[in-house]
């Protein structure tokens, strides 16, 4: 069995390098406007029975436990955290925290529906006036559009996303409404880098409705949401998982002390 060790122990190395690099992203994108940190999860592996619990012996009694060993470990998923970052103000116009549930739909020809989602609110205006997240020359278009003719102002965005714009002689206007997305289950949402998420059949389809609605969360203008990784809880994770993983090296090595010791008694 001190062969079997060596594996299992493997497994065990494996999982916490895949928990390792969830953590040093989470470290990563901890000044990352709106990200969201993950988590990895764990499940054991199969088992192998000597004895099974209940099996009944030559006596005809039944067992009250069995004989099993486990062979490992091994990552079942790794899990979005989508808990409300803390916010920030910039006092840029153009800049928008959502507070509560909800995403911001962004256009993109190549996304499933057409549509990707998001939580940054960093927009911009494009060289046509349109709202955008990203950089103005290659910015992703909001959705619904929203423009901002030129000799505008000002811009004012309420907390249920009306848009409304002042221009030099004081008059105003609604540019559009910005709407929020909603999923039943946002965790199976595809990553897609950029602060882009895909819709998947996992996530469920997407819910639209207006902010400050039930279920929707409000706007705040002004506000980013910056990210909800919590670096001292991180640094703790890291040191338990570093530890974790150098006890699962000393049972690699203590399987190779029982080889070495059975091949020195074949010798002997």
């Amino acid at each position: 069995m001190s062969v079997q060790t060596l594996y299992t122990a493997a497994t065990g190395m494996q999982a916490l390098e895949t928990k390792l690099d969830v953590i040093a992203n989470n470290l990563a994108n901890v000044n990352t406007t709106a990200f969201k940190k993950g988590r990895a999860n764990f499940e054991d592996l199969i088992y192998l029975d000597d004895v099974a619990p209940g099996a009944q012996d030559s006596t005809g009694n039944f067992a009250g436990t069995g004989i099993s060993v486990g062979l490992g470990t091994r990552v079942s998923s790794t899990q979005t955290n989508f808990g409300q970052g803390p916010l920030k103000t910039t006092d840029n116009q153009f800049d928008i925290a959502v507070t509560g549930n909800g995403f911001f739909q962004i256009a993109d020809a190549d996304a499933p529906g057409g549509l990707l989602y998001t939580r940054a609110g960093n927009f911009s205006v494009n060289a046509n006036g349109d709202l955008v997240v990203g950089s103005a020359r290659d910015g992703r278009l909001v959705e619904p559009t929203i423009n901002i003719p030129e000799g505008t102002n000002s811009v004012t965005i309420s907390a249920d996303g009306q848009v409304t714009i002042t221009d030099g002689t004081g008059t105003t206007s609604t540019a559009g409404p910005i709407q929020l997305a909603t999923f039943l289950n946002p965790e199976g949402l595809q990553k897609l880098g950029d602060n882009m998420f895909a819709e998947t059949p996992a996530s469920g389809s997407a819910a639209l409705g207006t902010p400050g609605s039930q279920g929707y969360g409000s706007l705040q203008q002004g506000f980013l949401e910056t990210s909800n990784v919590e670096p001292v809880r991180e640094l703790i994770d890291l040191i338990t998982t570093q530890r974790a993983f150098e006890l699962n090296s000393q049972a690699v090595n203590a399987g190779d002390q029982v080889m070495q010791l059975i091949n020195n008694l074949r010798r002997a």
